[in-house]
């Protein structure tokens, strides 16, 4: 009989939701159904400004969740449509929520990590059961809280006799590196993906995202500046590690500009750069017996970063996940689907050889239809 289980992912890059149905039955991974959504502006802007403090807080979070529930309704519906199945043919639904601060170990040693969501309206409007706050429970028990992902790149991606690195470009980039003989995972944060590009874009020329790297690849490459960026502490700090938009923001890339007067194309190529070099430097630190290189995400659709990707690890195949049986704007999503039937299951979800935890645990809360 199937399992059929619905992910929703909306990241760091504040594009939208992504949305699969997957049909899980036997720890098979078959995505069934991709739909997506972008997010309203108004809705994107107040998800945006939640990133940083401001006021009235809570209550602007509260409806934004709301706002974000009904979004995420919206793609379970149309992937019910695309399937003719109804709400009693899906176990459950994976919703990751809106990642809108992250400081694990911050503060008083245990610190926090918040996604906002209302699960609870999802499975009224949904009638579904809803599986959500994943990533807090690792958080409690000492670690990351992300990346999530290396255990269900493993379980899709992993091969026997070789091994192979994982590359997310979403916002944020986040490396697995998954052992040939079945060893321990690692998987950590690498930097900025995705968020400062698109900002960077949005903000010169209008367009959510640099369409394929086209306006990076018609600049230059400011060395100077590329070496300001790669100054962050957080990029010679060792794993376990993650990051968000709580580090990588407009504001920590307007301190690193300073007063430089470049060109913002030459910007814009910098900032590609940027994310190829970190992302680069940690494969070959990190991987170094990898064989391959698959990158998934939005930044997997970006022609530039991948040339640079290439051609700063000529020894690797770099490709898309596409290539390995699962377009790279679905991978996430089904990763939320997996890591949903691992908390009915009451299966550990996380894997402390990424995060730090002090343990596997079960993860997520489970909201009954």
């Amino acid at each position: 009989m199937a399992e059929r289980f619905i992910g929703l992912m909306s990241g760091t890059s504040l594009d939208g939701v992504d949305g699969v149905v997957a049909d899980l039955d036997a720890g098979r991974i078959a995505v069934l159904a991709h739909a997506s959504a972008p997010f309203p502006e108004a809705l994107r802007a107040e998800l945006l400004a939640l990133n940083t403090p401001g006021d009235n807080e809570l209550h602007r979070a509260a409806l934004a969740a709301n706002g974000l529930a009904h979004l995420y309704a919206d793609v379970v519906r149309q992937l019910l449509n695309d399937t003719a199945c109804s709400p009693a043919d899906v176990t459950a639904i994976g919703a990751h929520g809106q990642t809108i601060r992250h400081q694990p170990g911050a503060v008083d040693g245990i610190g926090y990590t918040l996604q906002l969501n209302n699960p609870a309206l999802l499975a009224e409007l949904c009638r579904i059961d809803v599986v959500a706050d994943f990533r807090s429970r690792d958080v409690a028990a000492g670690g990351q809280g992300a990346p999530l992902v290396p255990a269900f790149h493993r379980a899709v991606f992993g091969q026997v006799h070789q091994t192979l690195a994982v590359l997310n470009i979403g916002g944020i980039s986040n490396l697995s590196v998954l052992p040939a003989d079945g060893g321990p995972v690692l998987g950590f944060d690498c930097g900025p993906g995705n968020a400062l590009m698109d900002h960077w874009c949005r903000l010169h020329t209008g367009r959510p995202f640099d369409d394929g790297g086209r306006w990076a690849a018609s600049g230059r490459v400011d060395p100077l500046l590329l070496a300001r960026m790669r100054a962050e502490p957080f990029f010679a700090q060792p794993p376990p590690k993650s990051t968000g938009r709580d580090l990588f923001h407009p504001g920590w890339l307007d301190a690193v500009l300073g007063e430089a007067a470049l060109a913002p194309v030459d910007v814009q190529a910098t900032l590609t750069e940027l994310t190829a070099s970190a992302c680069a430097h940690d494969v070959r630190l990190y991987g170094g017996d990898a064989s391959a290189l698959i990158v998934c995400g939005g930044g997997a659709l970006n022609d530039h970063l991948m040339g640079r990707l290439a051609a700063l690890l000529p020894k690797l195949t770099v490709c898309s996940s596409a290539e390995r049986g699962l377009p790279p704007q679905q991978v996430e999503a089904a990763a939320f689907a997996w890591l949903a039937r691992a908390t009915l299951r009451r299966e550990p979800g996380n894997l402390a050889s990424v995060t730090g935890a002090r343990g596997a645990r079960v993860l997520g809360a489970i909201y009954p239809a």
